[in-house]
């Protein structure tokens, strides 16, 4: 009975096994890419609360606890090189219930940041062509990108990487454009929430403005979900995480003040097209760099679009795996490789959420709004599961092989560890009932784990969350 049932398990491991197929610039292209739509629209909203000033100090330290946060991450993702990313690393170490929690934060920020996104490409579609329902042109853009990443990720990413490419582009053309106006005094002109001083008012904007420099910085963790199909994960995902994090840290601080300098920054600040308003000060309404601008930037949308696609079906497809969703979300494709399954069933939910105005627009905010809320509640709890999930494995497994080790431990990981609580702390506080929703999700989820332990027992064996 033994020898049938290992049989049957390494039968079950040929039908949910990834290609691999990625290199290093491709990596870094999903890592950028993943993120780069969050230079273009979202951040502005911060400046609402916070002012150009105090929006600077939030946007630091969250540049501080991502820059951390992606160091001491990465050793995780070279030890532990699986397509369940988080998910993994928590399973390793606090066993199924903490790759459960880990997986579902991971879940539920990789499945609700596309319809936000969609719902922007809509949005920017329907300003070209006004007979274009913003809707339908999201829910387009889901069908077009779910069937690109089925085709194949070596295709997948190479498309990832030319957009990323253009939309890295775009932000520098953009910063070229706007220099000649630039003025310091515009930027700090009322930038402490609305005033020129500092206040003791000014904190309470700094830290309702956390989620919208978040924003900056969301999803870079999901090149973790690529590992898998890395041709050499162990050397090419440290340079890529790193590589990564350091561009969008660059282009965040220079797309920001280039824009605030530009003019009055407060007709930008809440607005989901910052930087053709800011272009408009420069060079006019009607400019050929602004028509480039505005059809250019589409691309930064598809490039983050396409690339949480690819970390939602991985996510998906492990936890199906590994016997935490149902087992037919993990098969792949037979002539492609990829978990078309996971692609499509993400799409489903990513679509739907388009579609239900009336169960998420509550609280008072948009839907977009809420949407993006309960990405980053994901993103937030993943990252302080992970930093535990890192510190545990320290100590537990001090013989695990390390390729790559978080620098300056343990002060790099403790320090995104009680920056990502302090933030988990002020999204609550700031958005309690998206907050309650989340915690629904995450019982509800916990419920299923419960009662599906069969499908864990019979899932098929994986080295690499044996413990």
């Amino acid at each position: 009975m033994k020898s049938e049932s290992k049989s049957q398990h390494v039968g079950k491991v040929t039908h949910h096994e990834l290609k691999q197929t990625l290199g290093t610039w491709q990596l870094w292209g999903i890592a950028v890419g993943l993120v780069i739509s969050g230079e273009y629209f979202g951040w502005s909203y911060g400046w609402a609360s916070a002012g150009t000033l105090g929006f600077v100090i939030t946007a630091v330290f969250i540049a501080a606890m991502y820059t951390t946060f992606i160091f001491s991450f990465t050793e995780l993702t070279t030890s532990i090189p699986h397509a369940g990313g988080p998910f993994a690393y928590a399973r390793h170490a606090f066993g199924p219930t903490g790759g459960y929690l880990a997986g579902a934060a991971t879940l539920v920020e990789f499945v609700f940041a596309p319809p936000a996104i969609a719902l922007a490409i809509g949005a920017y579609l329907h300003v070209q062509f006004p007979g274009l329902e913003p809707k339908h042109a999201a829910m387009g853009a889901y069908l077009v990108f779910m069937a690109l990443n089925i085709v194949g990720v070596q295709i997948a990413a190479a498309f990832e990487l030319c957009v990323t490419l253009l939309a890295i582009f775009e932000l520098l053309v953009f910063m070229g454009v706007v220099s000649p106006g630039f003025q310091w005094a515009n930027f700090t002109k009322g930038g402490w929430s609305g005033a020129d001083t500092f206040s003791m008012g000014s904190f309470h904007g700094m830290f309702a403005a956390i989620p919208f420099a978040i924003w900056f910085f969301l999803a870079i963790e999901g090149v973790a979900m690529a590992a898998e199909e890395a041709k050499n994960p162990k050397r090419s995902i440290p340079i890529a995480y790193v590589a990564g994090i350091l561009t969008l840290v660059v282009l965040a601080i220079g797309v920001m003040v280039f824009a605030g300098a530009a003019g009055d920054w407060t007709k930008l600040s809440n607005i989901n097209d910052p930087l053709p308003q800011a272009m408009k000060f420069i060079v006019g309404e009607h400019s050929g760099w602004m028509h480039m601008l505005v059809w250019l930037g589409l691309f930064g949308l598809v490039a983050s679009f396409h690339g949480i696609i690819l970390g939602y079906s991985r996510q998906i497809f492990a936890l199906a795996r590994a016997g935490y969703l149902p087992e037919w979300l993990s098969k792949v494709h037979p002539r492609f490789k990829t978990p078309h399954r996971a692609i499509i069933a993400g799409g489903v939910v990513g679509i739907a959420a388009i579609y239900s105005d009336e169960l998420i627009q509550f609280g008072g905010q948009t839907l977009t709004a809420n949407i993006v809320t309960m990405s980053v509640f994901g993103a937030i709890v993943m990252y302080i599961i992970s930093m535990l999930s890192l510190f545990k494995l320290r100590r537990s497994d001090p013989n695990m092989e390390r390729p790559f080790r978080a620098p300056l431990f343990p002060f790099f990981p403790a320090f995104a560890l009680v920056a990502a609580v302090i933030c988990l702390a002020t999204m609550v506080y700031f958005n309690f009932l998206v907050a309650v929703v989340f915690a629904i999700f995450l019982a509800l989820g916990y419920v299923y784990f419960l009662l599906t332990r069969h499908q864990r027992e019979a899932a098929p064996s994986d080295a690499l969350l044996e413990e």
